[in-house]
């Protein structure tokens, strides 16, 4: 008897041929528990879509333009009904054992309470990405937005775990949105993806709803994927900042107390297109000077509508 328990989730926006690499991947290694596969094109004029519209078991959706992740991912939940959704990166190679091992564990009776579930993830080197993270914290990303975390023996300081080697199962804040499976119990309860968040926090911050609701996350060592990185948010570098930077406040008028929120608006509006010239400057990399300026006058242009909460916005 073939158990179907997973509905896959790929948002694509002009992935080339990664995704129909990503796709062909998790056909040949559905382990007989992927339901179907639906890939939300958002917008992509490259035509990579059309490399996966008549494979068996894929469904595409085309919004027409770009929604941004959190939404996209939503409207590809809804189109399913298996008990546990998979959000996976079009940038990601899934290999055997990379649904049943996770799937296995969050089936065991005492993981009742586990609902969101990530896996080792390694780059082409074969080498195991530190992805997973620390929930936001006034300190980690004020660490972050001054670059502190950057300098050897304070990486600790920001969100990502980076002092980690992630070669140990463990329960953690959050496993990286590239491979992000999620009981959708849960994902209904939380309500899926805040959809302000564009693109970047949008996975902690359910990871964090999810926390509240009393479920936990966990990072598990005996299954991998590969993640290329960086995904193609490396086409827009400028917008890329502009999305990361407004997430990041988003999600501290959200979670954080009200002064906390403002604090973070001062040093990350005024303190840290300083600093992150600066470290431009040092590696002689003027291309990201212009980048990081650029994407602050996106950043301070929106601030009202940030500060305000508003829905999703694609300048």
């Amino acid at each position: 008897m073939r158990l179907m328990n997973i509905d896959i989730v790929i948002v694509n926006w002009n992935a080339g041929s990664q995704l129909r690499e990503c796709v062909d991947s998790v056909l040949a290694h559905g382990d007989d528990v992927v339901s179907q596969v639906i890939v939300v094109d958002n917008g992509s004029t490259d035509g990579s879509s059309d490399m996966v519209e008549n494979l068996l078991g894929v469904k595409v959706i085309r919004t027409g333009e770009n929604l941004g992740f959190a939404a996209a991912c939503n409207m590809g939940a809804m189109v399913g009904d298996a008990q546990y959704l998979l959000f996976l990166n079009p940038d990601t190679r899934v290999e055997a054992g990379s649904f049943s091992v996770p799937l296995a564990f969050m089936r065991q009776p005492e993981n009742a309470r586990v609902g969101i579930c990530g896996i080792q993830l390694v780059d082409k080197n074969g080498k195991v990405s530190r992805t997973c993270a620390e929930f936001p914290t006034l300190l980690r990303l004020t660490a972050s937005a001054l670059g502190v975390d950057r300098l050897p023996g304070l990486r600790g300081m920001g969100m990502r775990m980076a002092e980690w080697d992630h070669d140990d199962t463990r329960r953690v804040d959050q496993v990286m949105g590239a491979f992000f499976l999620v009981r959708r119990e849960v994902f209904s309860e939380c309500k899926g993806f805040d959809e302000r968040f564009f693109v970047y926090f949008e996975e902690v911050e359910l990871a964090r709803r999810a926390q509240l609701a009393g479920w936990e996350s966990w990072y598990l060592t005996g299954a991998r994927a590969f993640h290329a990185g960086g995904g193609t948010s490396r086409q827009v570098k400028t917008r890329r900042l502009f999305y990361s930077l407004r997430s990041r406040l988003l999600y501290g008028f959200k979670h954080f107390p009200s002064w906390q929120a403002w604090l973070l608006v001062a040093v990350t509006g005024l303190i840290e297109p300083v600093t992150r010239t600066a470290w431009c400057i040092a590696r002689g990399d003027r291309a990201g000077v212009r980048q990081t300026w650029s994407a602050y006058r996106m950043l301070w242009c929106s601030m009202g509508r940030i500060m305000r909460g508003e829905g999703r916005w694609n300048p």
